[in-house]
């Protein structure tokens, strides 16, 4: 038996979003969330981003469980493409394990164990024992996790923020996590998503009461207003305030209508059933008695929102007579998207509010303060930083220190990096495969995709089509070439390079012998004569098709 506990760093470390990591002791495994990413302008047409879990598939028979700290989509958005090479149990709250059931139920050939725990239940699970310790962030149902094994006990933060004024009442356990520290932790794993923010982050119960005031400011007009669709506990206090002011309340948009449903059903989220209506029967009310509950915070193309904005959503549609309040902060990348549909719900004369107009959106994330009360009450021998990008890991790294830890017993780690902790010490033990697999609608590849690659040759430099018919017996052309080119020559162009390149590929088809040579060679050279033709003249290296057909 092997005397130290292998933590193995499949995702969320050096990046944000993709949370995963992988707990090794003896012949046990377990998994502490399976989040996803985002792709970013690199990756054209790509969906999601989801780890590479080659690591996990080649040990799926020592894997006990998948163990989710909250339901988030970066905790577990790629459990479905996870779960089909490496099935386990999967441990969380109610709320999360219902969002992962809604995930699921699009992947009906995924049948996993699935056990729901409160705070402060302990499970055992192989080698390790899993205490799940209630913590407050933007959706309900989070935890932290006291991980108990033979070379140590770990303490994951899980994503938190010290709110002591939950809408829920549920403040942070602060007693147990400090219950811990004083019994001993060994190695601390917390978030850094927010390392940068001095201070404290501001209460839930805040945006809720900024709410209230924007409701009686446009008490006149509709309210709309967009959000992520897991922050149940904001939706809970935009219900509760559309029942105070006698508002009917539409939700809009897949992952809002799944997520309220799910939350509805185990009692997370509160209406009566009658205050609901469909989007579709809106205008059937005044304007004052409306409230709309949405998707597109991040002006995601496609979104309810977004089509709002540009007037393709027919269902609603906006005017000077709506308010829109847009409730969250854009994530990098998502500026300029977000800034389009505000201009666009500008343009309509429509009403909007944003974070930056009044208090409208808090961070679910723990700001310098928070993370100096957990290092406080946790005092761990060792400590590693996650969840966030390189900047965000040393930032929290001097942090620790800075609290009185020696540099030593803190690690940065890398995607794949495998520690070892033993009762005395914390060593880099090796690496594993690690990093990114993309999801394309229902295909999956890596960066190295052919796919991928095609896609960037067509985005920046466009195609050229090329067919040329020709007789087998004597090599003569029969027919073309025909050209065809997409996004490669402007319309004026077109009248004197398209004659100019039929030309060039005549003069290389001259070269070969198309009776009795490979068409293989001889489509590669039409594909690098064409390519320099292009290169030559635009400066450009298009994707070349030829086609070459024998009569």
């Amino acid at each position: 038996m092997q005397k130290g506990l292998k933590v193995v760093f499949l995702g969320g470390v050096g990046e944000i979003g993709k949370n995963m990591t992988a707990f090794e002791y003896g012949d046990d495994i377990i998994v502490v969330d399976s989040g996803l990413g985002f792709p970013d302008d690199s990756m054209p047409g790509i969906d999601l981003v989801v780890q590479d879990v080659s690591w996990l598939v080649k040990n799926r028979n020592r894997v006990r469980a998948f163990v989710i700290t909250h339901g988030h989509e970066d905790h577990i958005g790629s459990l479905p493409y996870v779960l089909a090479d490496v099935p386990a149990t999967i441990y969380g709250s109610r709320l999360t394990l219902a969002l992962i059931d809604n995930k699921l139920r699009e992947h009906p050939g995924i049948k996993v164990k699935a056990v729901s725990v409160k705070p402060r239940s302990v499970v055992d699970i192989g080698s390790f024992k899993v205490e799940f310790v209630h913590v407050n962030h933007s959706v309900a149902g989070c935890f932290a996790l006291a991980i108990t094994t033979p070379a140590g006990v770990v303490f994951h933060s899980g994503d938190f923020k010290i709110d002591l004024t939950p809408v829920d009442g549920q403040v942070i356990d602060l007693t147990r996590i400090g219950e811990l520290g004083k019994k001993g932790v060994d190695l601390m794993l917390c978030e850094s998503t927010n390392v940068e923010r001095r201070g404290f982050s501001m209460s839930e119960t805040s945006v809720g009461r900024a709410m209230g005031e924007l409701f009686e400011k446009y008490k006149q007009t509709r309210i709309f207003v967009a959000t992520f669709a897991s922050n149940v506990h904001r939706i809970q206090q935009l219900l509760d305030l559309a029942v105070r002011h006698n508002r009917k309340v539409a939700f809009s948009g897949r992952s809002m209508l799944n997520v309220s449903d799910a939350a509805m059903k185990i009692g997370e989220m509160k209406i009566d059933k009658d205050r609901l209506i469909d989007i579709a029967h809106v205008s059937n009310f005044k304007n004052e008695e409306v409230l709309v509950v949405l998707t597109g915070s991040q002006g995601e193309p496609g979104s309810a929102l977004a089509r709002m904005s540009a007037g393709e959503f027919n269902k609603v549609h906006l005017g000077p007579a709506d308010t829109v309040i847009l409730s969250s902060a854009p994530i990098p990348g998502n500026e300029k998207s977000v800034n389009t549909v505000v201009n666009n719900l500008v343009k309509r004369g429509t009403h909007v509010v944003y974070e930056s107009l009044a208090e409208v959106h808090v961070s679910g994330h723990a700001c310098e303060e928070e993370i100096k009360i957990m290092h406080a009450l946790v005092k761990p021998k060792f400590f590693i930083p996650i969840h966030g990008e390189h900047k965000h890991l040393k930032k929290h790294k001097d942090l620790a220190i800075r609290m009185g830890m020696q540099a030593r017993n803190v690690a940065i780690p890398e995607l794949g990096d495998v520690f070892e902790l033993t009762p005395n010490n914390l060593r880099k033990a090796g690496s594993v495969p690690a990093g990114i697999r993309l999801i394309d609608g229902k295909g999956c590849g890596t960066t190295d995709s052919n796919v991928l690659r095609d896609r960037l040759q067509l985005a920046d430099d466009g195609i050229c089509i090329i067919g040329v018919g020709f007789n087998k017996t004597t090599g003569a052309i029969t027919s073309g070439p025909d050209v065809t080119t997409r996004g490669l020559l402007f319309l004026e162009e077109m009248e004197t390079m398209i004659p100019e390149l039929k030309a060039e590929i005549i003069k290389s088809l001259e070269k070969h012998n198309l009776n009795g040579g490979d068409l293989h060679d001889i489509r590669n050279a039409i594909r690098k004569d064409v390519q320099q033709f292009f290169f030559g003249r635009k400066k450009r290296r298009p994707l070349v098709v030829t086609k070459l057909q024998g009569n």
